[in-house]
């Protein structure tokens, strides 16, 4: 067995996980720079709220669009509005 290829193998294990970990730090704070759900400056008419698991295949999101907030349930059958109208919750 040559010595070089244990070596080699260190040294390129530890050359991916650099990569791995430059790549985990850069998608950071390309999450934190970018907004997926809304707008950037906060006046735009629709946002998600919040979502929720219920199990590995559905999923409740409240939107809320010109302050009127709306439930629905996602699933892999389809999508369903479960309530619609919701006030903001402001008082």
């Amino acid at each position: 067995m040559d010595s070089v290829n244990p070596i080699r193998f260190v040294l390129a294990f530890i050359f991916v996980i650099g990569l791995i970990g430059l790549s985990a730090m850069g998608l950071r704070r390309y999450a934190k720079a970018q907004k997926i759900f809304g707008t950037q400056g906060g006046s735009g008419r629709l946002a998600v709220v919040e979502t929720r698991y219920l199990d590995s295949r559905r999923r409740l999101v409240l939107v809320r669009r010109d302050e009127v907030e709306h439930l629905l349930l996602l699933s892999d059958k389809g999508e369903q509005v479960v309530e619609s109208g919701i006030g903001n919750g402001k008082k």
